[in-house]
């Protein structure tokens, strides 16, 4: 799997997503992760994870509006979320609009999920042009393995090889996140999964996740039973670049349906734990290069 071209000596880019900030207006967003030193925003435009939204998100207008923000606060973007199933009927239309916003504010990733097992084939029809898109516009896609228990055409990292063969454009690629596999497949080793999705990857995302009899909460990075450390470790052996994902507002219930809060959540709380989360990556990924 052929991994975004960099440049020598370039540093990994470490973004942090947008989704713990449901409920904040994005310049609030950006203020405050310019405070905690983060230097990307993976945007969120997640069905069922955020804000209610419609394709009027993804007008020029609006990404002329984000670029301006962006550029007002020191904060750049690489990586952008906006998970649709590619299967559906309208998703080269509506994933075309997004890939456009996407890429007029600076990103050059665009995560979204593949398509239910059901939509195989015409996940296959529409891939084929998203690829083009994504040609014309010097970015990538990043099939990213849902949370939510459903068939999907991507499950697990075993999944993968074959999907992104039968794709056949290095246009396209995983990114996988391990914080999804724990309610999405329980029962599979989360590290080994990841461990095994890493060379089929061009971003990733890390989040932590704790689970009981009363389904899946998202912790601080460290303190769930993903096996973050040990992710981080294995990433700090590639040029993968990451998110971090903490969506904060969200749990998922015991069927791994996913409900969000009835309130944002504070930004004191929402900046205690990406603090936190920035040490976190920082200390996994600085001890995993020392001792290579």
């Amino acid at each position: 799997m052929n991994h975004l071209p960099k440049k020598d000596g370039a540093e990994r880019i470490v973004s942090i997503s947008a989704a713990p900030y449901d409920g904040h207006a994005f310049p609030r967003v950006l203020e405050s992760l310019a405070a905690l030193g983060a230097t990307h925003v993976e945007p969120a435009f997640i069905v069922g994870y955020t804000e209610p939204f419609d394709e009027s998100a993804f007008t020029p207008a609006q990404a002329a509006q984000y670029a301006a923000w962006l550029k007002e606060h020191g904060i750049r973007c690489h990586a952008f979320s906006s998970h649709i199933d590619l299967g559906r009927a309208d998703a080269v239309e509506v994933f075309k609009g997004r890939m456009d916003f996407a890429r007029r504010i600076g990103a050059r990733v665009i995560n979204t999920n593949a398509a239910a097992l059901a939509n195989e084939k015409r996940f296959f029809a529409n891939i084929e042009p998203l690829v083009r898109h994504a040609e014309a516009l010097d970015m990538w896609i990043g099939l990213e393995n849902p949370g939510d228990g459903s068939d999907n055409l991507l499950n697990v990292a075993a999944d993968g090889p074959a999907l992104l063969r039968r794709i056949g454009s290095p246009r396209v690629g995983l990114n996988y996140d391990a914080g999804n596999t724990i309610s999405h497949r329980p029962g599979v080793d989360t590290v080994a999964d990841a461990l095994a999705a890493m060379p089929q990857c061009l971003h990733t995302h890390v989040k932590d996740v704790r689970a009981n009899a009363d389904g899946y909460f998202f912790t601080p990075l460290g303190e769930g039973q993903v096996g973050c450390g040990r992710i981080l470790q294995g990433i700090a052996a590639t040029a993968l670049d990451l998110s971090i994902e903490i969506p904060l507002r969200l749990h998922r219930g015991p069927d791994a349906k996913p409900s969000r809060g009835a309130y944002p959540v504070p930004l004191a709380d929402i900046e205690r734990v990406l603090a936190t989360a920035l040490r976190f990556v920082d200390e996994q990924l600085q001890t995993a290069e020392e001792a290579a």
